[in-house]
C-alpha cells in the first residue's frame, strides 16, 4: 500500500448536529470520505477574539485516505459556517485490514 492509499481520520467541529449533518453527507456523497460519525454534546473551550468562550459543539470523524484530504479539506471549508474550522487530519497507525479496504474502496476517485 502506497502513502496516498493510507486511511486517516479527520477531525471536524460544527455548531449543530444539522451542519455536521449536512458536510458529512455531502463528503460520503462526493465519495470524499467512507463515514462520518457526529459525536453531539460536546463543549469546546477556546480563545477567539481575544476573549474566552465555551460553546457547544459537535464533533465529526471522518474516514478518508490521505489523497483525498484536500478536496474533503476544500469541500468542508465550503460548506462550514465557521470562519475557521477546524480540520484536522490523523494517521491511522493501525486497524482491522477488511475496515480500512473498505475505507480506501469507498473513497476511490
Amino acid at each position: 500500500m502506497d502513502e496516498e492509499s493510507a486511511a486517516i481520520a479527520v477531525l471536524v467541529t460544527t455548531s449543530t448536529a444539522e451542519e455536521a449533518e449536512k458536510i458529512g453527507r455531502m463528503l460520503v456523497e462526493r465519495r470524499l470520505a467512507a463515514c462520518a460519525n457526529i459525536v453531539s454534546g460536546m463543549r469546546s473551550i477556546f480563545r477567539w477574539g481575544n476573549k474566552i468562550s465555551v460553546e457547544s459543539e459537535c464533533l465529526m470523524i471522518i474516514k478518508t485516505t490521505k489523497q483525498r484530504f484536500t478536496e474533503l479539506e476544500s469541500a468542508v471549508r465550503q460548506q462550514h459556517n465557521y470562519e475557521v474550522p477546524e480540520i484536522v487530519a490523523l494517521p491511522v497507525v493501525a486497524g482491522s485490514e477488511s475496515y480500512l479496504n473498505w475505507v480506501r474502496s469507498e473513497t476511490d476517485k
